[in-house]
C-alpha cells in the first residue's frame, strides 16, 4: 500500500503543499501549464530551493496580475467546466466547499455567495487545483496527516486583524487534532487547513511504513524557532493496516443489566468493535472496563453515548495503529438455504471461511439442531467452496 504521511511540525499552507510536492518529483512545468489551459487563468510559477535552518526544500511562489475576487459559485464553474479528470475536480471542489462552508458560518452569508476576497484569487486557485492534481498524480492509497500546531497572535486578513488561529481555519479543523505553538505565526492557514483535511484520512503519529521518498515544503518565513517546513513521506505500509480510536472507561457503580443494551446502541451506531472487561477497582470494587474501537470521525458522537447512557463521569480515548486480514463477504449453498459467510484471505495465502453466527442461530433454531452441527456442515461445504 503507497502511503504519504504529511509531517507537519510547522503547519502547513498551499504553497507549502505544492512545494513538498514539487520536491517530490511533480513536474513544475505540468503543473503550470495544466492549471493554465484548463483554468483559463494567467500565472507564472517562481520555484525556487531555500533553506531552512539548513534544510534545502522547495519553495513556490504564483505570479500573477490578476487580483480578480470571485464568489465561491464563480470558483466551482470554473472548475466543474475545466478539462481535468474526475478525481482531480472532486478533490479540488471539496478544497473549496469547506472553505466556502468555514467562511459561511463565520461571516453567516449564503455559502453560494461567499466572497472568498485572497483566497478567490489566482494563488489559491492554482494552490488547491495543483495540490489536487499532485495528490492524484502520485496515486496515494492512503494519506495521514501528524497532529496540527495552532499558533497565537493576530492574523491580517481581508476583513482586518483576526486573532489567530483565523476563525476560518478553526471552523475547518473542527474534529481534527491540534495542539498549542508557543509562536505569534500563523502555523495553518485556511487554504492549508482545507487541503489537508480534505486528503488526509485519518491525523495521528508515523505509522507502520518503510520509506522511500521524503520531500520538504517551504514557507515563505524565515522562523528562529524552527524551520518552516512541511515534511511529506512517501512509502510502502502493511496491506490493510490503519488507525483507529480506542475509547475507554471504568465503571464499577451500574446495574449490568444495562450493559447489553449500550453495546448494542454503539454497534449500532458504527463501533467497530466494543468489549468488556473485568478489573479490580479502588475500595476492592469489582468494575468493568468498558472498551469501544471506532474511526475518529464518529469518536465524539460515541463519547456522547457512553457519559449519556452509563454511570461513568469520564472517558479516555487515543489512536491505535491496526492490521486486519483482506475479507470478502460470500453466499454458500446448503441444504437450509444460502449461508452468508465471510472467506477470509490469510497472509501466507490460503483462505478459511467463517459463516455469520447469526445465521446459523436462527437455522439451529428453526431446525431443532445444536448450533455446532449446523457450523460443521457450512464448514464442510466451505472447504469445498475454497477448493
Amino acid at each position: 500500500m503507497l502511503i504519504a504521511y504529511f509531517d507537519c511540525f510547522s503547519g502547513i499552507s498551499g504553497n507549502m503543499t505544492l512545494g513538498a510536492f514539487i520536491d517530490m518529483g511533480a513536474d513544475a512545468d505540468w503543473l503550470q501549464n495544466t492549471i493554465r489551459e484548463t483554468l483559463h487563468v494567467d500565472f507564472k510559477f517562481h520555484v525556487t530551493t531555500v533553506h531552512r535552518m539548513g534544510i534545502a526544500a522547495k519553495h513556490v511562489e504564483v505570479v500573477s496580475g490578476d487580483t480578480h475576487e470571485r464568489y465561491y459559485d464563480d470558483i466551482c464553474r470554473l472548475i466543474e467546466i475545466a478539462n481535468l479528470t474526475d478525481s482531480v475536480k472532486t478533490i479540488s471542489l471539496k478544497i473549496f466547499d469547506t472553505l466556502a462552508e468555514a467562511e459561511a458560518k463565520i461571516h453567516g452569508h449564503p455559502k453560494g455567495r461567499v466572497h472568498f476576497h485572497e483566497l478567490g484569487a489566482v494563488d489559491a486557485i492554482v494552490d488547491i487545483v495543483g495540490s489536487s492534481l499532485c495528490a492524484d498524480h502520485f496515486k496515494f492509497e492512503k494519506i495521514i496527516s501528524s497532529r496540527l500546531p495552532m499558533g497565537r497572535g493576530f492574523v491580517k486578513c481581508a476583513h482586518g486583524m483576526l486573532p489567530g488561529p483565523a476563525p476560518a481555519t478553526l471552523e475547518i479543523l473542527k474534529d481534527v487534532p491540534v495542539y498549542g505553538a508557543d509562536e505569534d505565526f500563523e502555523f495553518v492557514t485556511p487554504t492549508g487547513a482545507a487541503i489537508i483535511k480534505t486528503l488526509s484520512g485519518s491525523f495521528g503519529a508515523i505509522p507502520d511504513m518503510e520509506i522511500s521518498k521524503i520531500s520538504y515544503g517551504a514557507g515563505s518565513k524565515d522562523l528562529d524557532s524552527l524551520p518552516n517546513l512541511l515534511r511529506i513521506m512517501v512509502g510502502d505500509a502493511p496491506a490493510n493496516s490503519d488507525t483507529v480510536i480506542i475509547i475507554e472507561t471504568n465503571i464499577d457503580d451500574m446495574n449490568p443489566e444495562i450493559y447489553g443494551y449500550i453495546i448494542e446502541k454503539l454497534l449500532n451506531d458504527g463501533a467497530l468493535d466494543v468489549c468488556l472487561i473485568p478489573v479490580l477497582m479502588k475500595k476492592n470494587r469489582p468494575g468493568t472496563i468498558l472498551q469501544v474501537m471506532c474511526n475518529r470521525n464518529i469518536q465524539d458522537h460515541l463519547i456522547a453515548i457512553i457519559l449519556t447512557e452509563t454511570t461513568t463521569l469520564g472517558v479516555r480515548y487515543y489512536p491505535v495503529q491496526r492490521r486486519v486480514l483482506n475479507r470478502q463477504v460470500i453466499e454458500i449453498i446448503t441444504p437450509f438455504g444460502k449461508a452468508p459467510a465471510k472467506i477470509i484471505r490469510m497472509i501466507d495465502g490460503s483462505s478459511r471461511i467463517t459463516p455469520e453466527y447469526d445465521w446459523c442461530r436462527d437455522i439451529a433454531k428453526s431446525q431443532k439442531l445444536p448450533i455446532r452441527k449446523v457450523y460443521d456442515i457450512v464448514a464442510q461445504l466451505a472447504e469445498k467452496t475454497i477448493d
